[in-house]
């Protein structure tokens, strides 16, 4: 890991003449990969997504374990994932997946830490299955468009901005941990103008969070940085991304998505 008192914007010169090409062309490199990683993940998410339901949900009553809505039935794989407690493991595996990689990345092959973000990204595709069971499908793909179109404008400002964003951290860290208590309480009350504030917040928190990490992973880049050590922080930014687009989409789709 490059140590904090690197300067990322620094330029390697030759004599007196900066070499900006080569360091450019490295950061273009690296942040590719970030993003690269990124929509892998989420391409993962959505098919464990999309095979998980297919297997949960079936349209002959025939055999069917319970019936959800008109039309729609839980197969008794469907009964065991979403209403026995296996669900809180379903729930909270991804978290679990966040604290490994966190802990552990530093001590992982670059190879290992690949296949690590590939396992989370299923279970997260496990985890979110159960939307499709409570919205439309037409309004999951319409919110996860209008998510892919704000966090790409949210990005794109955060790797452009000439501004210093490391101030919004404290604030917007305050703010998640705010949502997350407030999601745990919700939990239990189940308050639906709770859950519309947690929503509203949380797309603003999360809207933050999506330029404040892209200019704090583009920051992390240090061109004398090996392959290995390059890889393991374009697998982290790529996970700092993703959970903020997951989680933009989540609330997006609570305050929009139209529900069965």
């Amino acid at each position: 890991m490059a140590s904090s008192d690197r300067n990322p914007y620094a330029r390697p010169t030759v004599g007196a003449v900066p070499v900006d090409v080569g360091v450019d062309q490295g950061l273009r490199s690296y942040m590719l990969r970030v993003y690269n990683y990124m929509a892998i993940g989420l391409v993962i998410t959505g098919i464990a997504a999309l095979a998980i339901v297919n297997f949960a949900t079936t349209s002959d009553p025939t055999g069917a374990a319970a019936q959800i809505s008109n039309g729609t039935y839980l197969t008794q794989f469907g009964v065991t994932l979403y209403t026995s407690p296996l669900k809180w493991v379903v729930m909270l595996a991804p978290l679990a997946f966040i604290f490994i990689l966190g802990a552990r990345m530093q001590r992982m092959s670059l190879a290992s830490a690949q296949m690590m973000f590939w396992a989370f990204a299923a279970v997260m595709g496990v985890s979110l299955s159960s939307i499709f069971l409570v919205y439309t499908s037409e309004s999951i793909v319409r919110v996860f468009f209008i998510t892919a179109a704000s966090f790409g404008a949210l990005s794109l400002y955060g790797y452009t901005t000439k501004k210093d964003l490391s101030g919004w951290g404290s604030f917007l860290f305050m703010g998640l941990i705010g949502i997350i208590i407030a999601a745990l309480v919700n939990l239990f009350l189940q308050s639906s103008a709770l859950q519309f504030a947690i929503s509203v917040i949380g797309v603003l928190v999360f809207a933050g969070l999506t330029a404040y990490d892209t200019q704090r992973i583009k920051e992390m880049y240090y061109v004398g940085d090996d392959g290995t050590v390059a890889g393991r922080k374009a697998i982290m930014g790529a996970l700092s991304l993703y959970l903020n687009f997951i989680n933009m989409f989540v609330m997006l789709l609570s305050l929009f998505g139209n529900r069965n």
